[in-house]
């Protein structure tokens, strides 16, 4: 059995028990909240103390990796520029439209306050400083102090100038402070392990609690959830075919034939590399040079998730629709950026181990708790279909970009 299976299924078990326990024994459901809380939050507390160093970690090795792509030939360049505008258009698009689909199917109210109740009250964000001030702030004075108050948008900018300040330095010590973030990054995912290998105990307490105190409402609310986070996937789906229209000059109707059989792939794998050989089939039909495609799809695949940073600043505007959290502008610019910086290293992690580190910082910019990613980590099986589907077809949509720019559609193809 699989983990992510595992910790769905000891979700369900949580839940099932905690509603049995309130149905039948309502006296005993306090004891059982009692018990079982301190043990979800202990749990929740080992995977929130990774988060830090392993984005920082991440950002340097990843910026590293990425800047020596970059160095190979003016393809991967502009791969890479591919990669980062489409991030970024991604995100913005969730910004906008995670808000719609939540005004036009919110969660139950019921429900709402049942969750609330359960994984304990978030006050309302502070509102943000004035755009000058904010934008002056963004420059931390202290890094330790940034990472103390939890800035890291602030600690985030200077783990970016640091990795590319690393990147101009000579080889030697380069490549010796490289190891080193790369012995800690490594560190950090076995530390991470040994949390995730605890998360069916772990998932099982939050549960427990949830089920204990918002009753049969719990189950609605989660899937309320997958519907609002799926729908983002879907839609970053679709943009790729208005990508691959407009800015790869594909037809539609020739770039669906051509992207089918590996959403097939995606569908039945949940994993984009091994969508990676239906990918370069499709590069074939779309006449595209196989020198571009064997460059692009595979850095696609290495360091390109489409869906990432849009889910995530969908999940963490769900969380704050959730608790009742109407966050400014500022904020949500400020969790979009981080968004797209984040998804630079994390990438190529395991998804259960790229959606707590990559999306807790997005909570964080945006002023949200993010204690509801212990229970939402265990239903991610069903959304990372559809962010699967979406980094798929936004791959096939870059590779077809970067081909019509760099001139090199219909050369050379057998």
């Amino acid at each position: 059995m699989s983990r992510a299976t595992l910790i769905l299924l000891s979700l369900a078990a949580g839940l099932i028990a905690g509603v049995a326990v309130a149905s039948f024994a309502p006296g005993g459901a306090e004891t059982v909240v009692a018990v079982a809380r301190p043990i979800g939050t202990l749990w929740l507390n080992g995977l929130q103390m990774t988060v830090i160093p392993l984005v920082v970690t991440l950002l340097i090795t990843g910026v590293a990796a990425t800047a020596q792509a970059a160095q190979a030939g003016r393809i991967a360049g502009r791969a890479i520029m591919t990669f980062l505008s489409l991030d970024a258009l991604t995100a913005s698009m969730a910004a906008l439209v995670t808000p719609i689909l939540l005004s036009l199917a919110p969660m139950p109210r019921a429900a709402g306050q049942a969750l609330r109740a359960a994984l304990g009250h978030a006050e309302p964000v502070a509102p943000s400083p004035p755009i000058a001030e904010f934008v002056t702030n963004i420059v931390p004075t202290n890094i330790f102090a940034a990472a103390a108050n939890n800035a890291l948008l602030s600690l985030i900018l200077f783990t970016l100038a640091f990795a590319f300040a690393i990147t101009r330095i000579e080889g030697e010590a380069r490549d010796l402070l490289l190891r080193v973030f790369t012995a800690i990054r490594d560190a950090m995912l076995v530390l991470i392990g040994w949390v995730l290998w605890l998360a069916p105990l772990g998932v099982f307490a939050l549960a427990l609690v949830v089920g204990a105190s918002a009753g049969g409402a719990a189950f609605g609310a989660l899937a309320h959830y997958i519907a609002i986070i799926a729908s983002v996937g879907v839609v970053v789906m679709l943009m790729a075919y208005g990508v691959a229209a407009i800015l790869g000059r594909t037809a539609p109707a020739r770039f669906a034939r051509a992207l089918a059989p590996a959403q097939a792939v995606a569908v039945s794998t949940q994993s984009s590399l091994a969508s990676l050989p239906a990918m370069i089939e499709g590069t074939r039909a779309l006449r595209i040079a196989p020198e571009t495609a064997g460059l692009v799809l595979p850095m696609a695949v290495a360091m390109f998730r489409a869906t990432q940073p849009a889910m995530n600043v969908a999940v963490s505007l769900y969380i704050a629709h959730w608790f009742g959290i109407a966050p400014d502008l500022t904020s949500v610019a400020a969790a979009v950026v981080v968004a797209i910086l984040v998804s630079l290293g994390s990438a190529s992690l395991p998804s259960q181990i790229t959606f707590f580190a990559s999306i807790a910082p997005v909570c964080v910019a945006l002023g949200v708790p993010a204690a509801p990613l212990g229970l939402l980590i265990a239903v991610e099986t069903i959304p990372d279909i559809f962010r699967t589907l979406g980094n798929v077809s936004m791959d096939l949509a870059a590779t077809a970009t970067v081909s019509r720019w760099s001139g090199t559609t219909g050369k050379d193809v057998p």
